[in-house]
């Protein structure tokens, strides 16, 4: 049976994949009430693990070292209550197969905003080519297809996972139907925007830092 967070990691969490968040974000991310959000992220301040900042008229929160810690002590102990051990073995699974799709994700966002010119040079994609793009969208779509079990997978055993093939299917859907900005723009809602989040939740969740000699863990 797929296991459901508890809220206070949920909003923990949520801060740690978004990486800057205001109330509203965090509460979407952690499917929790907006009150509640509020309230929990309030209690985390006042312990230390988040903290919140302004600059040019918005602010967000983001994790304090002592957060990160936190959250990812609660994340150790999330696939330790599973006297199973499945969870934590479906987690190790997943680790391994997201790598060469990470690849793949990587050089078609790369394809989406670079293209070969003359000289062997790379040049800013102008998208006035629809072969090339539409080719780098089957590709994305392709990589979304792969990713599926792996998140059918992760969902089974920890309930935080659901959601992430609905929101590349989304993104997805919006950059074939015209909106460029839904593949590589900044934000959650492009495709590589949701896939930062995933890897970020993955590697969080397996307790793999950035950084560290581990061949998934390369940056979106």
């Amino acid at each position: 049976m797929s296991r459901a967070s508890e809220p206070e990691l949920l909003v923990l969490h949520a801060v740690r994949v978004r990486g800057t968040a205001d109330d509203a974000a965090v509460a979407e991310r952690a499917g929790v009430a907006p009150d509640t959000a509020r309230e929990l992220l309030l209690d985390l301040e006042a312990y230390g693990h988040v903290t919140w900042a302004e600059f040019a008229g918005s602010g967000g929160w983001s994790l304090t070292d002592r957060g990160r810690a936190e959250g990812e002590r609660r994340l150790a102990a999330e696939l330790a209550a599973d006297p199973s051990g499945r969870a934590a073995t479906v987690v190790r699974e997943a680790v391994a197969a997201f790598d060469p799709l990470n690849s793949r994700l990587l050089r078609a966002c790369t394809d989406w905003q670079l293209r070969p010119g003359d000289g062997g040079r790379l040049d800013v994609n102008d998208h006035r080519d629809a072969d090339w793009d539409a080719r780098v969208l089957d590709e994305l779509a392709a990589v979304v297809d792969g990713v599926r079990p792996v998140l059918a997978a992760l969902a089974g055993e920890l309930a935080r996972f659901a959601g992430y093939d609905r929101r590349l299917d989304d993104a997805l859907t919006a950059a074939r139907g015209g909106d460029g900005a839904r593949v590589a723009g900044l934000g959650a809602a492009s495709v590589h925007g949701v896939w930062m989040e995933l890897h970020e939740d993955l590697l969080a969740t397996a307790g793999i830092p950035r950084g560290a000699a581990n061949p998934v863990d390369r940056p979106c």
